[in-house]
């Protein structure tokens, strides 16, 4: 027994002495004491890991080091370090996890790398073009306007019905809406609300969220897949893939039916019909990187990137605006003098700089992506006066900077007016950064603007949101892949002093 005792504490101190070693030679950068084979991990909060990054990264600083068992893993808490290292080409590649890159097969655009990644990356980008997202107005624009505008107004309509009588959880119904305007988008379909396919998807995008939220520590320890728990969760998630792939084959077989018998064969205004088109130009040996498994790999990937971030953002958004009552007044009242009753557009953001800083100031205090979006390097580089090695994992800690007193005065206070000037003009701090930064910067961060603010411009210029007499908010929230609000219920009640909509007064 003292033998085996003596033995386990010399490989411990044999482990800890490389490390530090280790450590020293290369230049690593700070971090904490950790454990052989786990590192870090168990000082982790399953439940709010953000947290437990940000406690270190207010210890160690803005580039703190540390082992998630067998990933090494770099956090980053300061916006120019963030940008500065992000902008490198050896900072393209994705994070080397089990869930990613075991599961995904490389496939996508989420967990593609190299070639594969510049190639889909272009294509998306045309094709959002394409269908509308751009800057400057245009006949274009104005369509991708009209599908947004229609899906809000839907939303409006819904919650109006439902919340006549009581409190609401407007999640089925924001759901509903704002993911039929994905779907749309992405696969040139909409669906009726109880149609079982639909509930199906909508139920599995809920729960793959806070499944791979749970199936969080195979990341970085994959033989855990092999115990009772993890491996259930396994199976939950590649079966959901599959199934939703025999969906996405079907609508694939639809729309191949609708061309055949369609004399408007020019008419692309999805990224199904994008793909499928460029499969129909390319025969077999020049499909590159344009074959079904990738088709439907990353139509998963921009439904999911679609909805889940600006779902959730516009969740938080109707949350704080019930909880802070004051806030929501002042944006009604702006609303209702430049209106006066007339709909909101995309030509009123620049005369809502009120509306604009309220989204800001949600996206800011709730990061839906607190630990943002980790990228791997595919060689050894150097972060600031740190030797970070090749394969390690680099986290923008979102959290860290949208929440820390250097950047922001009383950081957690909800206060929309820190995004104004003293002229009332909406900006952007440098120490904002919802989207990220770098070459993997988010593709579609102007369809999520266009869509955010025609949404909750719309739902709050229709109703006065209020927490139901007797019940208590909850701000918090719960982690998986985004920080989402707990389930809550609000009160919708139809503004009275509000005009006839259809009555543009401005001109």
């Amino acid at each position: 027994m003292n033998l085996a005792y003596a033995i386990f504490v010399l490989f411990v101190s044999i482990v800890v002495y490389v490390f530090h070693a280790n450590r020293k030679a290369r230049r690593l950068p700070p971090g904490p004491w950790q454990l052989p084979i786990v590192g870090y991990l168990p000082w982790i909060d399953p439940e709010k890991p953000h947290e437990s990054l940000t406690k270190l990264a207010r210890i160690y600083g803005p580039v703190c080091g540390f082992h998630m068992g067998s990933v090494y893993t770099v956090i980053l808490s300061d916006p120019q370090i963030i940008k500065q290292t992000f902008a490198k080409d050896a900072l393209s590649s994705r994070a080397p996890l089990y869930l990613t890159h075991g599961i995904m097969k490389g496939y996508g655009l989420v967990c593609a790398e190299g070639e594969r990644w510049k190639d889909q990356r272009k294509f998306v980008s045309n094709c959002l073009r394409n269908f509308g997202m751009v800057k400057h107005e245009g006949p274009k624009r104005e369509r991708l306007e009209k599908r947004i505008s229609d899906l809000a107004d839907e939303c409006v309509s819904m919650l109006k019905r439902r919340g006549a009588d009581e409190p609401i959880d407007p999640l089925d119904t924001l759901h509903h809406c704002m993911g039929n305007l994905i779907n749309s988008i992405v696969f040139g379909k909409t669906y009726e609300e109880e149609e079982q396919v639909w509930k199906w998807l909508r139920h599995l995008q809920e729960e793959g969220v806070k499944q791979i939220g749970v199936a969080g520590p195979l990341n970085f320890l994959p033989f855990l897949r092999f115990l009772p728990r993890y491996g259930r969760t396994i199976q939950s998630i590649v079966g959901g893939k599959e199934k939703t792939h025999e969906v996405y084959r079907q609508i694939l077989v639809e729309h191949r039916a609708r061309t055949r018998e369609s004399e408007n064969t020019d008419k692309v205004d999805s990224f199904l019909a994008a793909f499928d088109e460029q499969m129909r130009k390319r025969n077999a040996s020049e499909s590159g990187f344009f074959t079904e498994p990738q088709l439907y790999h990353l139509l998963a990937d921009l439904y999911g990137a679609g909805v889940d971030t600006t779902l959730t953002t516009l969740r938080w958004f109707l949350l704080f605006m019930a909880a802070y009552p004051a806030e929501q007044e002042k944006l009604q009242l702006e609303m209702d003098l430049y209106l006066k009753g007339a709909q909101l557009t995309l030509e009123d953001r620049i005369a809502m700089p009120r509306l604009e800083a309220a989204i800001a100031e949600v996206q800011r205090i709730r990061s839906v992506t607190p630990l943002g979006f980790p990228r791997g390097t595919s060689e050894d580089i150097q972060i600031g006066d740190y030797d970070v090695p090749r394969g390690a994992m680099i986290v923008p800690m979102q959290w860290a900077i949208h929440t820390d007193s250097a950047y922001w005065q009383d950081p957690l206070e909800f206060q929309p007016d820190r995004f104004l000037t003293d002229d009332g003009s909406f900006f952007k701090p440098e120490s904002f950064l919802p989207f990220q930064s770098g070459k993997r910067v988010c593709v579609g961060e102007e369809l999520a603007r266009m869509i955010l603010f025609l949404f909750a411009g719309r739902i709050l210029h229709a109703f006065a949101i209020s927490v139901p007499p007797n019940e208590v908010v909850d701000l918090e929230g719960e982690c998986g892949i985004t920080l989402v609000p707990k389930p809550h219920r609000l009160t919708f009640v139809p503004r009275t002093s509000t005009k006839d909509a259809n009555c543009d007064s401005r001109y």
